[in-house]
């Protein structure tokens, strides 16, 4: 293959949320950038675009929501209840769902810079729009629960459009099926560009900097099996396929520091029947399954295995994934009433749900290959278990059961209102949480915890923010922030070197 050389101020690597955002960074601030995209034009965007776009950032009230979401008018403000959710709510949420294995300094960077990042993204034609997924409606006023009111406009799919836009007025320039194989260093160990496949031709990039922001290893088998579990073999891939652990590879190999949970990642329950890997022409996370505390959950052999009213959803989806796995062939029933049904989140009514529908409990468990005699005690002996109380699914309710393991300590209704319904689902990972160190500033740290000139990371490449669980809406927040900031330390330091004549 021919050895084309071409130069950039920025290399980055990757098209997802987090790169965008330091492309478009990097070239505000004075530098020519080049995003490499491994993935042909019609797949691009990564994992990002995949998501449901919920975005979770501090915020001082319903004021603070309509700065960036200009739309919502003074009528319809006057029926909306957003509790304000400060920086120390967000900190502390962090520090509640890793059990306080967060790196305190990267914690306190997304959360300190998120809303001032959500303004940014505005300003850059990000769109957001109220996240209707996160509200209960009470004599006639919306009430936002759960810290994560706002969503991206047309979700995953707006957003990539949304900065994609952005980065072409700023002329930013895109390489699709253009694979970084290996970063470029010179004797002092500094970045000095990176070598691509591009479409099947080899071209050495020069750069002042690369920024890797090109996921994680959670569509690589062979990572999930050695540094998850050989059981993670068997999880379906949600997002994209090309994120197989690039990053890691190639930091690692100019002396990264690993950082982080490498045994862990979110994942979620999913539609048993969704596809293995994320599909581009079904986009916006229309799988997932995300209403179970409002239900019970039960496996094959038809017990209950987690307490589905432990926490809000943003808090336990996240974990309760892997709980699914560790079931009898990987699959377990989210099971609903009547009651229920009509409060169940949108997914759970579109044309792609599997879903089984009974006149009766027992119905019900002819349909499924459950273990009915110990389906049905199971649902019997936790009816029974339901104590009195006020349901109330915006708050923690404290409407929960006794006498029963698990508990359900939120949201405990007994189901006995025909018709029934359950929905088979699988795990599916989304990304996993093992990384590479960095500065809070998006720097890559190497053994000794001293940054490696030229060499950033952003997005799902950094580890150490979370640990077995995250907020719902951190990911995206996340990738922002530090992309932002990637990109912002990435320009800089390549424009001191074209000044000092290094490169």
């Amino acid at each position: 293959m021919a050895n084309n050389i071409v130069s950039y101020d920025v290399v980055v690597v990757g098209a997802g949320n987090a790169a965008l955002c330091a492309a478009i960074s990097a070239k505000e601030n004075g530098a020519n950038v080049l995003i490499l995209e491994k993935a042909p034009f019609h797949k691009r965007g990564g994992n990002s675009f995949f998501t449901d776009g919920a975005i979770r950032f501090a915020y001082k009230g319903l004021d603070a929501i309509r700065e960036i979401i200009p739309s919502i008018t003074d009528e319809e403000a006057k029926h909306i209840n957003i509790p304000t959710y400060e920086e120390s709510d967000y900190y502390a949420d962090i520090m509640k769902v890793t059990e306080g294995k967060s790196d305190s300094t990267l914690a306190s960077q997304l959360v300190s810079k998120s809303y001032e990042t959500i303004v940014w993204m505005k300003n850059n034609g990000v769109g957001f729009e109220l996240n209707e997924n996160q509200l209960f409606e009470k004599e006639g006023t919306r009430h936002f629960w759960g810290g994560l009111p706002v969503k991206t406009y047309n979700k995953g799919v707006g957003l990539i459009k949304q900065l994609n836009q952005r980065a072409e007025e700023l002329g930013i320039d895109i390489w699709y099926e253009s694979q970084a194989i290996r970063l470029l260093t010179n004797k002092n160990n500094h970045i000095s560009g990176a070598v691509v496949n591009k479409a099947g031709e080899e071209v050495t990039v020069k750069s002042g900097s690369v920024v890797l922001a090109c996921g994680g290893f959670e569509a690589n088998r062979e990572m999930r099996a050695k540094y998850i579990g050989e059981e993670w073999k068997s999880a379906i891939v949600r997002g994209t396929e090309f994120n197989i652990g690039d990053g890691h590879t190639m930091a690692l190999a100019v002396g990264a520091q690993k950082y982080g949970d490498w045994s862990g990642c979110h994942s979620i329950g999913t539609d048993y029947n969704a596809p293995k890997v994320g599909d581009f022409n079904k986009p916006g996370d229309i799988f997932k399954k995300s209403s179970f505390p409002l239900g019970l959950i039960l496996n094959k052999d038809g017990k209950r295995f987690v307490d589905e009213g432990a926490d809000f959803r943003n808090y336990t989806y996240a974990k309760y994934g892997k709980e699914v796995l560790k079931q009898p062939d990987h699959t377990a029933f989210q099971v609903f009433d009547e009651q229920n049904y009509p409060m169940l989140r949108k997914e759970y009514k579109l044309d792609e749900a599997t879903v089984f529908k009974a006149n009766t409990l027992e119905e019900l468990a002819d349909y499924l290959p459950v273990n009915k005699s110990q389906f049905l005690e199971t649902i019997y002996e936790y009816n029974a278990a339901v104590q009195e109380g006020k349901y109330d699914p915006s708050v923690k309710d404290h409407k929960g059961t006794e006498g029963i393991t698990p508990p359900k300590t939120n949201w405990a209704l007994r189901l006995e209102k025909a018709p029934f319904y359950a929905y088979p689902v699988t795990c599916g990972i989304t990304f996993t949480f093992g990384g590479i160190h960095t500065s809070e500033n998006g720097e890559v740290l190497n053994a000794n915890e001293e940054a490696i000139e030229g060499l950033y990371a952003a997005g799902e490449m950094i580890g150490g923010i979370f640990y077995e669980n995250y907020p719902g809406g951190s990911g995206l927040m996340s990738g922002a922030v530090f992309g932002k900031l990637a990109g912002v330390s990435a320009a800089a330091h390549s424009l001191k070197k074209k000044e000092d004549a290094i490169y």
